[in-house]
């Protein structure tokens, strides 16, 4: 059910009696709201508190952090739905809090604090699979974000994610600006599934189109398998 916005603006003025009476019937229909369990939407300095049937931009705020760290995977509306608070008990289950499904003050100040650290991240990994494989299968995308990882994890590349991501001449995405476009959902999931360790590349380290690529040390590489339009070689 919408929530219901109840206005509680009253104009004051001698002999404003239109006004006066507006201000009545508002005050009458938060209490008949208020009675019926319905929400009623009020200013807020803050989110201190936020759960199901509240509709705000703190709400959708809380939906992006939850669809960043992989909780939350529906369309960000900024109402507090059954999706909603299902992604938020998820994440409580996870941090080991009360897992009711209400985003209170130690669910936020957790959330707040893992979206710092692991957002960044996670956003940068999804936007270079996005620019660099997006028209490929979910699989494919997983396979190009695993390379980072396995470059991360080689002493022949630096050895943090955003150090590989922006490594001079390394990928075509950088270079054109197509790392610059939006990334979907499905890229965002396959940046999780490849920082959770899914690698369907077997370690590979390179991977590269060859009906388009024009680099003879790219096409010297062994092929370990290929996945779609993707090579992927070590």
């Amino acid at each position: 059910m919408e929530p219901i916005t109840v206005s509680r603006k009253v104009t004051h003025g001698k002999g404003n009696t239109a006004g006066k009476r507006a201000g009545r019937v508002s005050l009458l229909l938060g209490a008949c709201a208020l009675t019926l369990g319905l929400t009623v939407a009020a200013p807020s300095a803050g989110a201190q508190k936020l759960e199901q049937g509240v509709r705000s931009e703190h709400v959708l705020q809380l939906q992006e952090q939850l669809s960043d760290l992989g909780y939350f995977d529906a369309g960000m509306t900024g109402y507090y739905g059954t999706i909603t608070k299902g992604a938020v008990r998820k994440f409580q289950q996870a941090q080991g809090l009360s897992a009711d499904g209400v985003a209170g003050p130690a669910t936020l100040n957790r959330l707040n604090k893992k979206a710092k650290a692991e957002g960044e991240t996670l956003r940068q990994l999804a936007k270079l699979i996005h620019g660099e494989a997006r028209g490929e299968s979910f699989e494919g995308q997983v396979a190009v974000g695993a390379v980072v990882l396995n470059r991360v994890h080689s002493s022949e590349f630096p050895s943090s994610i955003s150090k590989v991501i922006f490594q001079k001449g390394q990928f075509t995405a950088i270079d054109d600006g197509q790392f610059n476009t939006k990334p979907t959902q499905t890229s965002y999931r396959a940046a999780r599934k490849a920082l959770n360790g899914t690698d369907p590349t077997n370690g590979a380290l390179y991977y590269y189109n060859p009906k388009i690529a024009t680099s003879v040390w790219s096409k010297s590489r062994p092929t370990l398998l290929t996945i779609g339009q993707h090579d992927f070689t070590r």
